[in-house]
């Protein structure tokens, strides 16, 4: 299980992903919608940090995935770049599987021209196709077309923009509160469900609630979970999806491990430890949470990741989805929902929209679609398969098709699913099976590598796969297939005769054939769950009869024996071996006959290697290596030849003291993982590492020199090491974007850094002053400088900053006078030396600017006419805007203790009452993404718009039911947001200019290397 992975795909980090040609709207049109959606608490993501190059950036692909609405706007020129049409392709692949709302906005260009891809629409979509593919241009065109008939936005049909980006703000506030019941897998009758589900959740309750849903594999229980947290997130201040628990129990240390993967998960911050179960219920006991639990089929599952309702705050909802009723029983979830079978109608619907594309059978078809749905047994997944599967067949196709499932003697989904599979080649067959076994959740290029010498189309297979439903592929190559199709693929294995078995799956079989040595040429992988094996003395020769074995992969589902597996030191694994995953591998080393000439991948975590093997090796194939967890390793062995590895994995290599100067070889090395390293000491300098992007050495306790291995470095993580010096030739570092050297406490001071940093971390630094090289950072967005408690002055800093956290910096007095950040949110936590100069100075900053501000005091500022009482005031709106400021106090004798982590802000729940309309609204705003203790008063100024239409007096409450403080005071003023806007429009502009004038800034960006090679600076990628 991939715990980190399943939650990326499915826990939202954006609410919009707008995709839109740069030149025609970036500007007008899109930023203003930014700025509305900033006013309505709608994030939107922002692409200005994105490399343009040839192909779509794998970055842009997972914010896609990340976003729960796209909008296309589609003007005159959004078809004239290949990034906008790449991003359109991948946008509709998210509606289709994972129910993303896909909203357009035809920015001068009539709906028609684009479906049609006519007029200057039409020119510009040429102009693109005509150095590109027929089969690229197809897949576009069928884009445009499907994009061009969902009704949007006519820019050509208003008046005022303004009016139109407010109607579009508001239809994307409802969409975030409500879920189209067709948006997720073309699911019929999705809507009743969620009604019977939110029935069950009492949202309006306070307790803590688990609920579960239950029923046949295949049936939507996913879906349907999926759905609810698309559709409540802003009841919850953390949301989780946690997919496919199945077999993911271990015990022991193990169950921390998963604890930590799934506190990473909720909290959204990697590199959790944990030393006690107890852990999940202090982090989240005060929060209110929505966590969904996917495929549950362990009780231990439910025990070590939600014991008790006591773990979690008031009003959180558990969520389980399983296909074991007993299992809830067992865990005393009484509140379940069971998922029935669609009713005729429905399953004849999900069929029809696979098989026509529509919800209708085409004439003279309905008669054969009814029959086929009974066969399916209304089945969603089954009728998904066999309904894509006839997709463009005609009736004597049809005929051929149902004969095949009626004289199934078992007509279960089994019998549906094999209708899909028997329509494939024999090369494809074989396919389908190796990615069911080894390669599900993989990219398309690594399966590629894989299966090369197989004289297999790999890429025609894979489109094949596709289109029958039976996988999924993202434009960023990662392949998705079912668990129901999974565990159909390992059927059709079982059912194969002994000695023509090409995959062995069955632990008992694999045993014999391991100790006794009776394997076949046939044989090309082996999967090999440990979990129940006891002792298995294997056979010198155990692979001495299967020469084509190429995927061995071993690992344990679950907690099981002794794990008493004993390796001879002359056993020789396979020559032709290319995949290599031994989970916990026994061994201090590979035997020494062995020979990783045609390995790629070679994943041994966990194990018990002091060193990997002796000497040099042929490596020229390998591309990934991950040996984390390996504690007893000492050595790595001479990668000299490993000119193609991509990916290097070390964590918690405890016993791991230097890195060897071979690497110096590894000119395709993209990202290097030394997490938790402690006792490395020396990692080479002047590498030169020209295709490095990713280096985190967090936690290398002894790693005091900062090396210096690749110029193009886009993230660094060097927190908690004993780094002392930043080294100076870092300024040359034109690529780095996110620096984090927190917890680096013999850091004293740092004179140079590059000017493309975007993200910079100094958490409890001992760093006095600010350097001065920050204030010329023109791209940094986020600065985080909390328990740096030996900072005094705040200097400075760029107009570019958005988030500045400077919370617990206990000596920080001063702050640069004017304050001139003008997008920036500011958190002074617990700053109490702040002068009452550097008060009025941050509290001034907002009346020009308008950004979330917290800071030490227990008195509303004079500029706030409107004073309420309490935590209750009573205003008439003078503008569309009012500001308010809030006086928090910890109750007497407490400690407020926030356990918010980044992205995920505290809800403040504001009610809303029109005294005219008695109208109930309910909004909310940021108070921090950090964790901190307020010790005494705080303000909390923050903005928001007034109700929709409404002028009359309105009643403000403002309350937070989870945290042990009190809103003590509050007061208000009415504003306009032309005023904000004036100012924050000349800061832009003097930024724009100080960044067209820097001309450093830009030379590094020049010089990419081939494989990310560029096609324009403002003409694609969200922006297109």
């Amino acid at each position: 299980m991939s715990l980190l992975a399943s939650s990326s795909s499915c826990n939202y980090k954006y609410n919009v992903f707008p995709s839109f040609h740069g030149p025609d709207v970036r500007k007008t049109l899109v930023s203003h919608m930014r700025k509305q959606f900033d006013f309505n608490g709608i994030t939107m993501f922002d692409d200005q940090e994105i490399e343009r190059s040839a192909t779509i950036a794998p970055a842009l692909t997972e914010a896609i995935k990340d976003s729960r609405i796209s909008i296309v706007i589609l003007s005159k020129k959004y078809a004239s770049s290949s990034w906008c049409l790449d991003e359109l392709v991948d946008i509709l692949k998210c509606k289709e599987f994972n129910g993303q709302i896909v909203m357009t906005i035809f920015y001068g260009v009539e709906p028609a021209h684009v479906r049609k891809q006519i007029g200057e629409f039409g020119i510009a979509f040429g102009e693109t196709c005509a150095s590109r593919t027929d089969e690229e241009r197809q897949k576009w065109s069928k884009a445009l077309k499907e994009v061009g008939n969902i009704a949007g936005e006519d820019f050509l049909t208003w008046k005022n923009e303004a009016k139109m980006i407010e109607k579009i703000a508001r239809d994307v506030s409802n969409k975030l509160n409500a879920t189209p019941s067709r948006d997720f897998d073309g699911m019929v009758g999705l809507e009743a469900h969620l009604t019977e589900m939110e029935s069950l959740l009492d949202l309006d309750c306070d307790g803590v609630k688990m609920v579960g849903i239950f029923g046949a594999a295949g049936i939507g229980k996913t879906t349907i979970a999926k759905a609810l947290q698309s559709r409540f997130p802003k009841r919850f201040q953390l949301t989780c999806f946690v997919e496919n628990l199945r077999g993911s129990y271990l015990s022991g240390l193990d169950e921390l491990r998963l604890q930590e993967q799934f506190l990473s998960n909720v909290l959204n911050q990697d590199g959790i430890r944990i030393n006690h179960s107890g852990v999940i219920a202090e982090r989240l006991c005060k929060l209110r949470v929505l966590i969904i639990l996917d495929d549950v089929n362990n009780i231990m599952q439910l025990m070590a990741l939600a014991k008790a309702n006591t773990w979690f705050g008031p009003g959180s909802r558990i969520v389980v989805t399983t296909e074991n009723k007993e299992i809830l029983q067992q865990h005393g979830i009484n509140d379940t929902y069971q998922v029935g079978f669609p009713s005729d109608e429905e399953a004849l619907e999900i069929l029809c929209r696979y098989a026509f594309s529509q919800s209708y059978p085409h004439k003279g078809f309905k008669k054969l679609a009814v029959r086929v749905t009974k066969l399916c047994i209304n089945l969603p997944l089954g009728l998904r398969v066999v309904g894509s599967s006839l997709r463009g067949k005609n009736k004597k196709e049809w005929e051929k098709v149902i004969r095949k499932v009626e004289t199934n003697l078992d007509p279960d989904i089994e019998g549906v699913l094999r209708v899909g599979y028997d329509g494939l080649n024999e090369d494809e067959q074989s396919l389908f099976l190796h990615i069911a076994i080894f390669f599900n959740c993989k990219d398309g290029n690594l399966v590629e590598a894989m299966l090369d010498d197989d004289n297999l189309d790999i890429k025609h297979g894979l489109e094949t796969l596709e289109n029958k439903s039976l996988i999924y592929i993202f434009t960023d190559g990662e392949i998705g297939m079912h668990k129901l199709l999974q565990q159909f693929g390992r059927k059709v294995i079982r059912k194969e005769e002994p000695w023509k078995q090409r995959i062995l799956i069955d632990a008992p079989n694999i045993c014999d054939v391991l100790e006794h040595a009776t394997g076949t040429r046939a044989v090309s992988g082996i999967s090999f769950d440990i979990s129940d094996i006891d002792e298995l003395p294997i056979s010198e020769r155990a692979f001495k009869r299967m020469p084509n074995l190429r995927f061995l992969h071993v690992y344990r589902s679950r907690d099981g024996g002794k794990y008493g597996m004993h390796i001879p030191e002359e056993m020789e694994f396979p020559r032709r071996l290319r995949l290599l995953n031994w989970e916990a591998y026994p061994s201090k080393s590979l035997p020494p006959t062995f020979h990783p000439e045609y390995l790629i991948e070679l994943n041994m975590p966990n194990s018990e290697l002091v060193k990997l093997w002796g000497g040099a090796q042929p490596l020229t194939n390998l591309k990934w290596i991950d040996v984390s967890g390996s504690v007893h390793l000492e050595e790595l062995p001479d990668l000299s030849d490993a000119r193609k590895l991509k990916i290097l994995r070390l964590n918690d290599c405890n016993s791991l003291v230097e890195i060897p100067s071979s690497f110096s070889n590894l000119h395709k090395l993209k990202e290097l993982w030394v997490t938790g390293c402690i006792n490395l000491e020396v990692i080479p300098a002047n590498m030169n590492l020209a295709s490095l992007k990713v280096v985190n050495m967090g936690g290398c306790l002894k790693l005091r020199d900062m090396p210096l291995i690749s110029t193009n470095i886009r993230t660094l993580l060097l927190s908690g090491t004993a780094v002392e010096d930043v080294a100076t030739s870092i300024r040359l570092w034109s690529r780095l974007q996110f620096l984090d050297i927190h917890g680096t406490c013999n850091l004293k001071e740092i004179t140079h850094l590059p000017k493309s940093i975007t993200t910079l971390i100094l958490i409890g630094s001992d760093i006095e002053r600010i350097p001065g090289c920050v204030k010329s950072l023109h791209r940094l967005k986020n600065l985080t400088l909390a328990g740096c408690r030996r900072l005094t002055p705040l200097p400075e800093l760029p107009r570019s900053l958005q988030s500045l956290i400077a919370d617990n910096c206990e000596s920080l007095e001063t702050v640069c006078s004017p304050f001139n950040t003008p997008n920036a949110d500011l958190k002074f936590a617990n700053c109490f030396k702040l002068g009452q100069e550097a008060r009025r100075t941050i509290i001034q900053r907002w009346f020009r600017h308008g950004k979330t501000t917290l800071l030490p005091g227990s008195e509303v500022p004079e500029e706030f006419d409107h004073r309420g009482k309490g935590n209750v005031l009573t205003i008439r709106p003078n503008g569309n805007v009012f500001v308010v400021c809030l006086v928090i106090s910890p109750l007497k004798g407490k400690t407020v203790q926030q356990t918010i982590q980044s992205s995920h802000p505290e809800l403040w729940s504001i009610r809303i009452l029109s005294k005219d309309e008695r109208l109930p609204v309910e909004g909310f705003v940021l108070l921090g993404n950090n964790p901190h203790a307020f010790r005494k008063e705080h303000l909390f100024i923050f903005h928001t718009l007034f109700p929709y239409g409404l002028t009359s007096e309105i009643e403000y409450e403002f309350s937070s039911k989870f945290h042990e403080f009190d809103i003590i005071d509050c007061g208000a003023k009415s504003w306009t947001d032309e005023s904000i806007e004036g100012s924050n429009e000349s800061g832009s502009d003097q930024e724009s200019e100080e960044e067209s004038t820097d001309g450093s800034d830009e030379s590094g960006s020049d010089q990419e290397s081939e494989d990310d090679s560029t096609e324009g600076s403002d003409e694609s990628g969200s922006d297109s």
